[in-house]
């Protein structure tokens, strides 16, 4: 669906400098946005892409919508080039940014999605079973004649999302969609890309500096930091080969007293114990084994540590 072969972006800024006799001039420097950088991304992925700010992530966005060139190397979506054949891939794609409004705020959602209609040339009776359907996988019924304005953010990150499906997209590129929102309208948010992904097998390519989002939507994820490529792995493979730490919480039916560890407990109740280990030292059983003999054990949880500290691990690294 998506090839990215050799691609770099170069700007060239203007840096003031303070001249003879204090007279400001302005100094050309190219920077490199984007240094050659290389992936595929195929049919149906959901592909999270991610980065400190400055890092390249907008930048390829538009390269790959077509919205700016690339000063070197080959972009390939849906087998076309995006500077050349842009106005053809406008009608393939569907692009979403967090702090940018597809809708018009005076109108209902329902006009919007009609305008768009026209737009994509839809056939009107095409276009209105379109509309049906979209209302019913993302719960529109009582929001859709509503005038934009009096939605809250999070109804009209719903209905933003809708509208960037109407004609379709067989890719969506999504930028910052959670931007903004409260943890409840995050989750339905990300239930809605996931129920766009699992209904049409529609590929989807995620920036966000919400690692709560490529965790819970992603199955794969790409590290940019300074314009480069620094990881592409899957999400488990990330974890578990760059941070095996983990939490662990044991539970026993007694109270426990003066337990004695190697590793550093984070947290100990009158029955629960809570430990962060890294699990290539020592193994679970080994630490079961070690922790039978303060009482009967009736639960214990291992849990991975959260993807935010992966990434953080990988650029301290």
């Amino acid at each position: 669906m998506i090839r990215v072969e050799g691609l770099k972006k170069t700007f060239t800024k203007k840096i003031r400098k303070k001249g003879f006799l204090g007279f400001v001039k302005g100094e050309k420097k190219n920077f490199e946005a984007v240094r050659n950088i290389n992936f595929e991304i195929k049919d149906g992925e959901i592909v999270g892409f991610v980065g400190p700010n400055g890092a390249g992530k907008s930048t390829t966005i538009k390269m790959l919508t077509g919205i700016i060139h690339p000063t070197e190397g080959n972009v390939e979506v849906l087998g076309l080039n995006p500077t050349k054949d842009r106005k053809v891939l406008g009608y393939k794609i569907g692009c979403m940014f967090g702090q940018k409004s597809s809708l018009w705020m005076h109108l209902p959602a329902i006009d919007t999605y009609r305008l768009l209609g026209a737009v994509y040339d839809i056939p009107k009776q095409e276009l209105e079973e379109r509309i049906n359907e979209l209302v019913e996988l993302f719960n529109l019924q009582e929001i859709i004649n509503v005038p934009v304005r009096k939605l809250s953010l999070g109804q009209r990150m719903i209905c933003e999302i809708a509208a960037v499906m109407l004609h379709k997209p067989e890719i969506l590129f999504l930028d910052e969609p959670t931007i903004g929102l409260d943890i409840v309208v995050k989750e339905k948010v990300r239930q809605a890309i996931l129920d766009t992904n699992k209904k049409y097998n529609t590929t989807i390519f995620l920036t966000s500096h919400d690692l709560g989002d490529i965790e819970k939507v992603c199955e794969r994820i790409i590290i940019i930091d300074k314009g480069t490529i620094i990881k592409d792995e899957s999400i488990e493979t990330l974890k578990h080969e760059y941070l095996s730490e983990k939490f662990i919480t044991i539970m026993y039916d007694n109270n426990i007293e003066n337990v004695e560890f190697d590793y550093p407990i984070m947290s100990k109740a009158e029955n629960k114990i809570m430990l962060k280990v890294d699990t290539k030292r020592i193994t679970i059983s080994e630490i079961l084994e070690k922790f039978m003999k303060y009482g009967n054990i009736i639960d214990m949880e291992a849990l991975p540590l959260p993807l935010e500290e992966v990434i953080y691990d990988i650029y301290t690294k």
